[in-house]
Order: C-alpha cells, then structure tokens, then sequence
C-alpha cells in the first residue's frame, strides 16, 4: 500500500434461497431518549404437523413487521424489551437484562399463529404456539455487540439463523457506541461443508480483487424520523494490509458489490451508514458543525476476516477523528477522482465517483455540488495550458506580423 497521505432502528433483513430480501427498520424509544439499536438478518425454520407427516416451514421477517406497543425502554422494575409483529399475529420478542458491567438479551421468543396457511400450509394446528430460548447475544455496558457470521439460535421446534446483527441496549445517547464486541462466531474460523463436486478449503478464505479493477457505484439512502438524512452514489474498496504466517505482508482489496446490504441511523448531529458483507463490516459516520454550517465523514470502522494465510483471522479498526467528504449542509459533496481515506497505518477505504449529502435536504434529492479539490485542480490544469497555448499562439502571430511589415518597409516604389 502506498503512505497515507441512530437513531432507533432495527434492520431485518433475510436471505431466501440466494435472493435479497429488502429491510425494515424498528425503534425502541421513551420520548426523545432512544434505549434500543439493532441491525440484524433474521431466518425462521419451524417444524410443524400435518396429516401425513412433519414438514419444515422457512420464512423471513418481512419488510412490513413493525414494532408493538408493548416494546418498551424499562425502568427500575422493569428490563427493555423490543417487540415484533408480522403476518397474521406472528412477532419475535427480545428481552434485554443487564449486570453492573453488561448487558445481554435474556431471551428470545417467537410466536408464531399455525393457523397461516401462507406460512404453515395444511398444518393440523390451529393454535398460537411460542418457542423461546437464550441467544447469547452479550456486551459491556456502552458497547455495540456485533456478528457478521450466521449465529444459529435453537429453540423446540423452531431454529432462527440470524446474520450481520448490530445491536445495543442501555444506550448512553440516543446511537450506537463506537466500542464493539464482537460474537465467538466471528472470532473462530469457519470450516464449509464441502459437495461432492467441488473442492472447497478448509477454512474461509478471501480472494483479493485484482487492482486495476474498480468497484461498482453503489446507491444508499438512510431515512429517519424526519425525512431523509443521507444520500450516496459512490463506489467503495476496501484496502488491507496484514501479516502472514510466512512472516511477510500482503495486501486484500476487496471492492463493495452492488447488492451489499446496508442500513442506517440518524439524529440532529449525527448520521451512521451500516454496509454488511459476508465477510466485512463497514460503519460511514457523519457529523455537522453547525457554526460553521459544514457536515463531514469523522468516523469510518472496518470489521473484516482476512485470508487463511493472515496471522490474525479477523481486523478490527475505527478512526473516529477524520475530517473528510466535507460540504455546507444542505449542498452535496461530489468528487470524480479517486480519494484514498486512510482509517490506520494498515487500512484505508478507497471512494470513487462520489456524490454524497448528509442531514439536510430539500425534495429528498442531492442539492448543489461543490466539487472536491482534486476535480478543481483537475479542471483548472486543462485551462491553464489552453491558455498557455493560446498566448503562445497570439505570441507567434504578432511576430509574424511585425516582421512581414518590417520586411515591405525595406522596398521603395519606382
């Protein structure tokens, strides 16, 4: 590599046999103060009875689940509990505890109504039946407990997969914390299963993009409580160096694809962009100064697995003093060069083709551009020698008229 140079929102997201199902977004909220964050991929399998055998029902939390009146923050008596409806009287309910130090979710429970025949087709009951059981889904106080990886919850009769899941609970301010901790399936290499067909490696493994290659222009919109908060087209790459077992460096750049899930939070003076891949996080946190009327991207953290060869199975790192993508609020940032924003001495996120607006908006569409300096400097460079050109040009021609005239006063008429 070369030198360096919110709000209230649960995400629900599934995927169906290879095909992307689109997000809803939840809050848990008492007044103005926000006690629950989650982002999370969720997938149900239950097994149920018919009249000729048991079968397996799979399903996702739809787009329109929405939270229930009976969520609620707590207090002193009482834990906060975040709860889900969807479907014909179906929800998924998560209760929260916590300890002097941490705080965990106690127990999550799935209702499901066998009585949905979209879902339970020719099922023999009729009734409401509920599953529950400890997750283990825990973190310290004030801090984000994140799992790329599918964590696999198993209750009777019912296994719930979930993927990419961003949580915290007891928050201090009203998003998420900047200190993360990360699930035991992140921390623990995973060994596929391998078919019949094709051989595949022992322990998970990344391919780096090959560099001349440059990544897709991704669209991304985040939504609050107040309209829109933040508008992106841009292409990401993510660069990474680490250490080998055969004690050299290398390098992983791995470009963010089209169909990547996302999702976001945002309040008054702060807008977060969640990007999740199989095998990576990212984490785009925007703020605004509102002396001086300017937004800029102040926090960036990567959470990737790298290679087998890696000495290290996972890096983890957040840079929450940067001061980049910078524009007056209410204007869009735009930049068609490549910009390199370097998070550590090791890793750096590579932007291209960026047009970019955070926090306000008017008609929930990007306003005016102001371009970054390199375009400036990459527009004027073209003028410039244009009009080094021109003088040259203008320079010759007056010479050549001076001498041509010097040249017939040298004649005189017979």
């Amino acid at each position: 590599m070369a030198a360096p140079g919110g709000r209230g929102l649960l995400l629900l997201t599934a995927v169906l046999l290879g095909f992307l199902q689109a997000s809803s977004t939840f809050d848990v909220r008492d007044g103005d103060r926000t006690c629950i964050l989650a982002n999370f991929s969720v997938k149900f399998t239950v097994e149920y009875d018919t009249k000729s055998q048991k079968q397996n029902a799979s399903f996702d939390l739809p787009q329109n689940a929405a939270v229930l009146n009976n969520s609620r923050c707590g207090n002193k008596d009482k834990s906060p509990v975040l709860v889900v409806g969807f479907g014909k009287g179906h929800s998924l309910t998560l209760d929260f505890g916590k300890t002097p130090d941490s705080y965990s979710v106690k127990n999550l429970t799935l209702k499901y109504n066998m009585s949905d025949d979209a879902i339970f087709p020719n099922s023999t009951g009729k009734e409401m039946k509920e599953a529950a059981s400890d997750p283990d889904m825990h973190a310290g106080l004030n801090t984000t407990y994140t799992c790329v990886h599918s964590h696999r919850i198993t209750m009777p009769n019912v296994t719930a997969l979930f993927k990419n899941v961003t949580l915290e609970a007891y928050l201090a301010s009203n998003n998420y914390s900047h200190k993360q901790t990360s699930c035991k399936e992140d921390q623990t290499p995973t060994t596929p299963s391998t078919p019949t067909t094709t051989h595949v490696p022992t322990t998970t493994s990344l391919a780096p993009t090959p560099p001349s290659k440059k990544p897709d222009k991704g669209q991304y919109n985040v939504t609050g409580h107040n309209g829109t908060c933040l508008l992106a087209s841009m292409g990401l790459q993510l660069n990474v160096t680490y250490n080998t077992k055969n004690k050299t460096k290398s390098d992983l750049l791995m470009n963010i694809p089209l169909n990547t899930t996302y999702s976001g939070t945002c309040d008054n003076g702060s807008v977060m962009l969640y990007l999740f891949l199989e095998s990576a996080r990212l984490t785009f946190h925007f703020v605004q100064n509102a002396s001086i009327e300017k937004y800029f991207l102040q926090g960036i953290n990567i959470n990737i697995a790298l290679p087998s060869e890696a000495t290290e199975m996972r890096y983890n790192v957040t840079n929450n003093s940067l001061s980049e993508l910078k524009a007056t609020v209410g204007k869009s940032f735009k930049c068609v060069a490549e910009e390199t924003i370097w998070v550590s001495d090791r890793a750096a996120v590579n932007v291209f083709d960026v047009q970019i607006q955070a926090f306000k908006f008017e008609g929930d569409k990007f306003g005016a551009a102001e371009e970054c300096l390199v375009d400036e400097n990459n527009m004027l460079i073209p003028i410039i020698v244009g009009a080094a050109l021109a003088g040259l040009v203008l320079i010759v021609l007056i010479a050549y008229l001076i001498g041509r005239k010097r040249s017939h006063a040298g004649y005189q008429t017979i």
